[in-house]
């Protein structure tokens, strides 16, 4: 299983939208390597829920429920399905996760704009154990 870290906007698609619906498909990547990211993806695979903008911090954990398919407008993109599977118990700010010398190489901080982003094993054991 892999496990990932998925950005958006709290004013576009919130935790707490996420809460109210339980499911949801992942639209609205247009960057090749958030795509290729998108596109790695497999069914059963965790993912955090960052919130960026003004508040950056991870508020939720989801799964994947259907690997990637093509947008419906544009076929050079993809969409995921996924499912709400629990909020942080402790939200996770990005300056807090900057503290910690185990998260130094993960790449929300060394490709900040990427939404997508993979973490280790490593980063999802020590912020799963932050977080919730």
């Amino acid at each position: 299983m892999n496990h990932w870290l998925l950005k958006t906007e709290p004013d576009c698609y919130s935790w707490s939208d996420m809460e109210r619906d339980g499911k949801t498909f992942w639209d609205g990547i247009h960057n090749f390597q958030a795509r290729n990211n998108l596109r790695a993806m497999k069914e059963g695979d965790l993912c955090l829920f960052y919130h960026t903008g003004g508040e950056r911090e991870i508020v939720g954990m989801v799964r994947i429920t259907k690997e990637a398919y093509p947008d419906a407008s544009d076929p050079q993109w993809s969409w995921v399905d996924l499912e709400k599977v629990k909020a942080a118990k402790q939200v996770v700010g990005l300056n807090d996760l900057k503290t910690y010398p185990q998260l130094k190489e993960m790449k929300l901080f060394k490709q900040g704009r990427l939404s997508v982003v993979p973490l280790t094993d490593l980063e999802w054991e020590f912020v799963e154990k932050l977080a919730f």
